[in-house]
């Protein structure tokens, strides 16, 4: 196979209070999958996410992306490859309008005018809101936000979209809009999630973090059909959803 687009090895971390929240995680993730990164609370899940860019630095181990080291002399471009969709798009978007928000990105990167223009219609494009692009985010509803919140990172043309929880709080309709957003998104995508069927929708490979180590990398439909493995790790189906039954699997 290729490189990997992402590749972590033997990575572990403490919190300054000790806590340790990583063990030695190995992950790797081609360019194009769809992956999710799935576990209970607590598993480090967020943890491992915050040093995909940077956020945090390795106490052990090391990350790269497209064999570029997450190091500190590296970081403005790893951001820029690095994209996270943070779980409340308000962390996100801050400024008066939906153009001002996608711009910010790339506008620190030095793009300008109609390249900058070009760049930010793009994006929204991309996720259904080029619409709104004159908008206040705040006049938004929160599916719409969320969109305008992946807009932002895309706007950055990254190699990765790391995705927290992207269906939390979603209607239905709108759950179902951004599947139908990141199934068309010609980019390789990690998704940390609680929403065992939209991974199963989305995501043909999932991971499994527990207690700061990998113990499963695994279909996804192998994975939420293990039932030991399910309960040992403290992942439950929605009531009346038996994966086993879906006709259908992501691509």
């Amino acid at each position: 196979m290729s490189v990997p687009v992402l590749e972590v090895h033997d990575l572990a971390f403490a919190y300054p209070d000790g806590h340790q929240a990583l063990f030695g995680v190995d992950l790797h993730v081609h360019r194009g999958e769809r992956v999710a990164l799935l576990g209970p609370n607590g598993a480090g899940k967020t943890t491992l996410v915050l040093h995909l860019n940077g956020i945090l630095a390795a106490g052990r181990g090391t990350v790269s992306v497209s064999g570029l080291p997450v190091a500190k002399e590296h970081l403005k471009e790893i951001r820029r490859r690095v994209g996270i969709v943070f779980q409340d798009p308000d962390d996100q978007l801050f400024l008066g309008t939906v153009r001002q928000d996608v711009a910010f990105g790339p506008a620190n990167l030095g793009l300008k005018g109609a390249a900058l223009d070009r760049r930010v219609m793009e994006a929204l494009d991309r996720v259904g809101m080029a619409d709104f692009v004159d908008r206040p985010p705040h006049h938004l509803s929160y599916g719409q936000r969320r969109r305008v919140a992946v807009a932002t990172v895309l706007a950055m043309e990254p190699e990765i979209l790391v995705l927290d929880e992207p269906s939390s709080n979603l209607d239905p309709a709108s759950r179902r809009e951004l599947a139908d957003i990141l199934r068309s998104l010609d980019v390789t995508v990690l998704m940390v999630t609680h929403d065992l069927p939209y991974a199963l929708e989305l995501c043909p490979r999932s991971v499994v973090l527990s207690r700061g180590v990998v113990v499963a990398d695994r279909p996804t439909l192998e994975v939420l059909t293990d039932d030991e493995l399910m309960g040992a790790h403290r992942l439950e189906l929605p009531w009346g959803f038996d994966p086993r039954r879906i006709d259908s699997l992501p691509a």
